[in-house]
């Protein structure tokens, strides 16, 4: 009986977490793997590297909303108040959900990278909507941390 033995798609490590500004959470580069289904193939330097600059996007895009938070006495998210039509911790999830799908977008663009054929540029093309769906995921929820309306509009 044959049995199929795949290599290099599971990872066996664990990886540190990437530290943050103190008053968003640190990130678990094993927690986004898991999350968004990111097999060993994906090396943990690669995913480190992703997550830290994705971590650097949101921050950049929430520093406004964040020294508000500050400015009123609330040093880190957990200590924010909710509104009462969110659930606890909805700050948090959603911060998080910004930092892994802008880091997922980063990564899924990177594919095409392994090969340079006719097929590693028909699949790059064919990756460019889900990385384009992971950023819209992004933007969305950044849009709900700081209460504004999902919309967007694009230029024709």
């Amino acid at each position: 009986m044959n049995s199929f033995v795949s290599t290099g798609t599971t990872s066996t490590t664990t990886a540190e977490p990437v530290t943050n500004n103190g008053f968003w959470p640190d990130i678990e580069p094993d927690v986004f793997r898991d999350t968004h289904r990111l097999d060993g193939t994906i090396t943990a330097v690669r995913i480190e590297g992703a997550l830290l600059a994705a971590m650097a996007t949101v921050n950049r895009t929430l520093r406004n909303w964040q020294a508000k938070q500050v400015e009123a006495g609330y040093d880190t998210v957990d200590a924010v108040p909710v509104p009462i039509w969110q659930a606890p911790g909805v700050f948090k999830a959603l911060y998080r959900r910004a930092v892994y799908s802008t880091a997922h977008a980063s990564l899924v663009e990177r594919y095409a990278d392994y090969d340079t054929t006719n097929s590693g540029r028909e699949r790059s093309e064919s990756l460019a909507e889900p990385a384009e769906s992971y950023r819209r995921d992004a933007a969305w929820a950044i849009s709900e941390i700081e209460g504004r309306p999902h919309s967007t509009v694009e230029l024709i």
